[in-house]
This record gives C-alpha cells, sequence and structure tokens, in this order.
C-alpha cells in the first residue's frame, strides 16, 4: 500500500476510476439513469485537475494502478473519496481518510456520502446530518449531509 501526493498526470486515470466505481460499485443502491447522470464519461480533466491540485489529494496506489483517491479542501470538506472496482474492501478508503484527517486538522470534518458510502463513513465516526435529493443532468439522486466533529 502507498499512499502519495496528487499529481496532475494522474487525473485521467482518476477520471476512468471514478466512472468505474460509480457504474459498479454504486450500481446496488441507484437506477442506470442516475448513475448516467452521475458519471457520464465526461469529466473536465482540466477544472477536476485545477480542483485536485487546490485541495489535499492523496492517491493509493498499488502494483502501478491507481487503486483509490481522496480530496479534501482546508476547512475539512471531504470532497471526493472512490476506490477502484477491483480494490474494494481492502482498507484503501480507510487509509485515505485516516491521511487526510491527519493532513487537515479541523474541528469538523463533512461530506455528502452516497447511499452506498453512508455506512462507511458512519463507523468512522461520522452522522448523517441531512438526507438530500440533489440534481444532477435533470436526474435526481439522494446523499446524505454527513459531519464527524472531534
Amino acid at each position: 500500500m502507498m499512499i502519495r501526493s496528487y499529481i496532475s498526470r494522474d487525473c485521467r486515470e482518476m477520471a476512468e476510476l471514478f466512472y468505474q466505481t460509480v457504474h459498479t460499485v454504486n450500481a446496488r443502491d441507484y437506477a442506470p439513469e442516475q448513475l448516467d447522470a452521475w458519471a457520464n464519461g465526461k469529466v473536465n480533466l482540466e477544472q477536476w485537475d485545477a480542483s485536485f491540485r487546490s485541495h489535499t489529494t492523496l492517491v493509493e496506489e498499488r502494483d502501478g494502478v491507481i487503486a483509490g483517491f481522496a480530496d479534501m479542501d482546508g476547512t475539512g470538506y471531504l470532497d471526493r473519496l472512490y476506490v477502484h472496482k477491483d480494490y474494494q474492501g481492502q482498507g484503501i478508503a480507510t487509509a485515505l481518510c485516516d491521511a487526510l484527517e491527519l493532513a487537515v486538522p479541523s474541528r469538523c470534518y463533512t461530506t455528502h456520502a452516497s447511499i452506498t458510502a453512508r455506512g462507511f463513513f458512519e463507523k468512522r465516526g461520522y452522522r448523517a446530518v441531512k438526507e438530500q435529493q440533489v440534481e444532477r443532468q435533470g436526474v435526481k439522486l439522494t446523499n446524505f449531509v454527513m459531519e464527524k466533529k472531534r
């Protein structure tokens, strides 16, 4: 297991990981049209790269493959956390979150968790503040605003 800082050349592989993860791992909790709205395969790599560079962004690499990534802004908001579909259940998400929480001190960590990820965050000490419907490309998706106070 090797966690390292993000570099711009990671962006394309991370966008593909994002798409594949959403369309496989999240398929048990969301309908196909919701998955397509969430991850349509058309990430603006320039915008994603700028966002990753403005946040603390960590990458878990195994055998030269990005197995997971996560990013957090300076306020403690965990923006993205995705683990490759072939590396689920191996502690990658936990390791990434642990490393981010050490790197970004905050009194309160927050995230918008999918139905799929809610249980993971609850095990980490987060609590759901509210359930919400977000709209992507005219399609509604349920997620949860979650927080973890120190």
